[in-house]
C-alpha cells in the first residue's frame, strides 16, 4: 500500500503537488484573514484541498501519459516513463483524479467548478491532440501562466469567499493575479530547460529550442525581475507601515538570492538545470507563504 502510495505520489509530480496545496492554504489565509480557526473552516480546506490535488494530477497525469517517448529521454525516473507504472494503470487514476475533481467541486461552490471546469479544458488542449497547445512556446506559456497563476488563485478567493461570506482583498488579490501570471510564464520558459535533448530530437518547439537555453535564461531572469518589482513598488509606496516594509524587503531578498543562484547555473549539465528548475518552484512556494504573512500583518 505505501508502495501504490508513493507511485501515485511520484505520477502526480511532487512540486506541483506542494504548489497546489500551499495555494490552497494560502488563498484561505488571504480570504478568511484572522477568522478564528473552526472545524467548519478545516473541513473547507480539506474538501477544496483534495479537489484541487485531483486536478493537478488530472492535468500532470494525461501530459505524461501523452509523452512516454519523450520522457524516457528527459525524465526517465517518472513512473510510466521508468515501466514501474503501466500506461493503462496511469489512465485510470487520471480517469478517476477528473471523476473527483469535478463532482467534488460541483458540490462545494459554482467558483470551484468552474475553476476546475477551465483548468482541465486548458490542460488537455495543452497535452492532447490534435491540439498539442505544448508543441506551440507562445500558447503553452500562456496557457501554463494563466491557469496556475490566474485562474487557480481567482477561482480560489471567489470559492472562500462564497463559503465565508466576506468582501475580498481586492488590491491584495490583483497584485496576486498579475505577479503570478508572470511567475508562472518564467516557470513555463525554464520548464523546458532541462528538456531540450528530448524536445529536438522529436521536433518539439519551445523556447529553449527556438531561443538556446542562455537566452531563455536571460529573459526568465529580467521577467521574474519585473515581477518582484511590483510588490517591492507597492512595499515601499504604502510605507512606513509595516506590512509594507515586510513586502518591499521580503521580495527584495528573494529576487537577489534568485540573481545569486541563476548565475551559477551551468547550461551544460542537465542536473544543474533541473536543480535550478527545482529552486524556481521553491520561491514559488515561498512567495505564497511571504503574501499570507502580509495579508496578515496588514490587518493589524
Amino acid at each position: 500500500m505505501i508502495r501504490k502510495a508513493r507511485l501515485l505520489y511520484e505520477f502526480a509530480r511532487p512540486h506541483t503537488v506542494i504548489a497546489t496545496s500551499v495555494q490552497v492554504i494560502t488563498m484561505l489565509i488571504i480570504v478568511a484573514s484572522w477568522r478564528p480557526l473552526t472545524l467548519d473552516l478545516i473541513g473547507l480546506w480539506v474538501a477544496t484541498w483534495i479537489v484541487c490535488l485531483s486536478l493537478n494530477l488530472y492535468v500532470v497525469g494525461v501530459n505524461q501519459l501523452t509523452d512516454v517517448a519523450i520522457d524516457r529521454i528527459n525524465k526517465p525516473w517518472l513512473p510510466i516513463a521508468a515501466g514501474r507504472l503501466s500506461v493503462q494503470a496511469g489512465r485510470w487514476f487520471v480517469v478517476i483524479a477528473l471523476i473527483i475533481a469535478l463532482i467534488g467541486a460541483w458540490l462545494l461552490s459554482l467558483y470551484l467548478w468552474l475553476t476546475v471546469v477551465t483548468i482541465t479544458l486548458i490542460g488537455s488542449l495543452y497535452s492532447l491532440p490534435p491540439f498539442r497547445l505544448k508543441r506551440k512556446p507562445l500558447a503553452a506559456a500562456i496557457s501554463i501562466a494563466s491557469a496556475r497563476g490566474v485562474i487557480a488563485n481567482v477561482g480560489l478567493a471567489l470559492h472562500y469567499r462564497h463559503w465565508l461570506e466576506v468582501d475580498l482583498p481586492f488590491t491584495t488579490l490583483v497584485l496576486t493575479a498579475v505577479f503570478f501570471f508572470g511567475f508562472a510564464l518564467v516557470i513555463a520558459f525554464y520548464k523546458d530547460l532541462p528538456d531540450d535533448r528530448g524536445d529536438r530530437m522529436y521536433q518539439i518547439e519551445t523556447l529553449t529550442t527556438r531561443l538556446g537555453p542562455r537566452r531563455v535564461l536571460h529573459v526568465g531572469r529580467l521577467l521574474l525581475t519585473a515581477c518582484y518589482l511590483l510588490p517591492i513598488a507597492v512595499g515601499l509606496w504604502s510605507m512606513p507601515a509595516f506590512a509594507a516594509g515586510f513586502l518591499a524587503v521580503s521580495h527584495a531578498i528573494v529576487i537577489i538570492v534568485f540573481w545569486i543562484v541563476s548565475l551559477r547555473v551551468d547550461l551544460q549539465q542537465q542536473q544543474s538545470i533541473t536543480n535550478f528548475y527545482m529552486f524556481l518552484w521553491s520561491i514559488f512556494y515561498t512567495e505564497f507563504v511571504l503574501l499570507s504573512i502580509y495579508r496578515l500583518t496588514d490587518l493589524i
